[in-house]
């Protein structure tokens, strides 16, 4: 037999040393199962050596996550990059869609908005979907609506298609997110999840900053309905593939959906995003913007009362107990403000580029390109650095950097020089990936299983109304500016410059929120309750009773 790669002879050899040579005869046997005499100190602490690396060993192939569970993450990593990918890809095309459709500038934003108000309106349900329905099931419907509505968009013979095209898009999009990340909560243990959620944030903040890169490449040369042709067949192949290869986690339950936490949800994120999209419309369209925002918060607190209410009976829409944990509530606010800060950026900087400073779609798309890889490229080693140090190293630093580059980018003029435009967007991006890594992580690891579920809904939910909000904020600051500057008498082009710098002044100064809260984000681990320990017996029994059937 054999102890730590030396070969043992026999209990009545002499003991041999670190060389395997015999101390007495100089001949090679062997370790001896004991050892006395002046080389018993030596011998234990060689083998205390050989026990603690042969223990990390076995710790580091116990974390390491099996086949089975890479594949499944893999295919909802790529098919919730290929839908998210579509959430920023009008962006660059908003000015060729307003020639060639003859909308407004008003008008065409909302193929941006809706996309995301529909998101914030199906998100809240997906909570419901996750915990009623198993994953296979969610993933067909997910990418089921997304292709229907790739291929309406594809054959849009005008706006009134391409804006339902658009809301069919995001149902779709809307539930792949908290699939995506319940299924990493449940799969992932807490010591690794910094690692999977830098790789998560290639999907989740990488495709919407690369985004107006590929809507430029595809104007260049060919249609606006290109972007959904290419796009169509990508989201077939991963609808097939993983219709196949995807195995169930977990155990479908019998929760009850309620229709009024539905239409709560629907009436008070859609009204509060249409109103903050409505100011800057003179008197009257301010009056009806702040109508609708006053009912949009009612409707809101009225669907937080009723979720508290539900609880007691087990079934919320959306479980509120997840702001039960002070790192969920910062973490969260945290990511809102990032979200307002991307998608105000993915729709100022490519109209100022086009328009400003008359730069094609090609050229702002490659532009706008090396921060999107960036980001990629940041987002795994943030993932290290947040498990080895923790987030607050890269969320201060991250903050900072955002604030920083959109106070430059409120200072951007007509002469402003291009490499000095690209320098900023990827410092840019590069604060995101440290915002977006360790704020995800602290948001969701110190949730309980039983709320993984709801945590990623409500954490997608708050997103995409940040998203929504912001954008309609900031694209209603600039068209007011806008508007006052060209009544003084500036020309249109200049007078757009200037709104567009007083939006990026708002957003800079919004961003300061950003660093405050950055302070405060710190990794803490879930809490093993009673009801904890007994959904993770019942995940575990599951896991085992389904064991032998993982082709199915």
């Amino acid at each position: 037999m054999s102890v730590g790669g030396h070969s043992v002879v026999g209990s009545d050899l002499a003991c041999s040393d670190e060389f395997g040579r015999d101390r007495e005869s100089g001949l090679v046997y062997g370790t001896c199962s004991t050892a006395t005499g002046p080389y018993a100190e030596v011998d234990n602490v060689r083998m205390d050596l050989v026990s603690t690396t042969t223990s990390q060993q076995l710790a580091a192939s116990q974390t390491r996550l099996p086949t089975r569970d890479r594949q499944i993450i893999g295919i909802l990593l790529v098919a919730t990059f290929v839908v998210i990918l579509n959430e920023t890809i009008m962006s660059v095309a908003l000015p060729r869609l307003m020639l060639d459709l003859d909308i407004n500038a008003r008008t065409v934003q909302w193929l941006t908005t809706a996309f995301m108000l529909t998101m914030a309106v199906v998100i809240p349900m997906t909570g419901f979907l996750l915990q009623r329905i198993s994953t296979r099931t969610v993933f067909i419907l997910a990418m089921g609506l997304f292709s229907t509505g790739t291929l309406l968009a594809a054959i849009s013979p005008g706006f009134w298609m391409l804006l339902p095209a658009r809301v069919v898009q995001a149902s779709g999009t809307a539930v792949m997110i908290p699939l995506l990340m319940t299924t990493v909560l449940t799969l992932v243990p807490a010591e690794r999840r910094g690692v999977v959620m830098g790789n998560l944030s290639i999907a989740i903040s990488v495709a919407p900053a690369i985004g107006p890169t590929l809507s430029g490449l595809v104007l260049q040369f060919l249609s606006w309905r290109f972007m959904f042709v290419l796009v169509l067949p990508i989201a077939l192949a991963s609808l097939i593939y993983g219709s196949r290869r995807l195995v169930n986690i977990g155990q479908p339950g019998h929760q009850k959906l309620d229709v009024r936490s539905v239409l709560l949800s629907a009436f008070a994120f859609g009204s509060l995003v249409y109103g903050l999209s409505q100011l800057g419309r003179g008197v009257s369209g301010s009056q009806l913007a702040l109508g609708f925002i006053g009912f949009g918060l009612i409707c809101m607190l009225l669907f937080g009362w009723r979720q508290l209410r539900l609880i007691r009976s087990g079934s919320p829409l959306l479980d509120l107990r997840a702001f039960r944990f002070p790192m969920f509530s910062v973490s969260v606010a945290l990511l809102c403000l990032a979200m307002l800060a991307l998608f105000g950026m993915v729709i100022l900087l490519p109209l100022y580029l086009q328009t400003v400073r008359g730069i094609g779609s090609l050229a702002t798309g490659l532009m706008l390109l090396p921060g999107g890889l960036l980001m990629g490229l940041a987002g795994p080693y943030a993932g290290r650095i947040f498990d080895r140090f923790g987030p607050r190293v890269l969320t201060v630093p991250g903050a900072l950097l955002l604030t920083f580059t959109l106070w430059r980018f409120s200072a951007a003029d007509a002469a402003t020089p291009i490499w000095m435009l690209v320098g900023l967007h990827m410092l840019l991006m590069l604060g995101l990936a440290c915002l977006f890594t360790p704020a995800f992580t602290a948001a969701l690891n110190p949730l309980p299983p039983y709320l993984y579920s709801h945590g990623s809904a409500i954490l997608g939910t708050l997103q995409q109304v940040a998203g929504a909000a912001g954008t309609a904020l900031l694209v209603a600051i600039m068209a007011t500016r806008t508007a006052t500057l060209s009544q003084a008498g500036l020309p249109p082009i200049p007078a757009l410059n200037g709104g567009i710098e007083t939006a990026f002044s708002v957003a800079a100064l919004i961003s300061i929120a950003a660093v405050i809260l950055a302070f405060f984000i710190r990794n803490s681990k879930p809490p093993m309750d009673e009801q904890s320990m007994e959904y993770a017996t019942d995940g575990s029994e599951q896991s085992a009773s389904d064991q032998p059937a993982t082709t199915h």
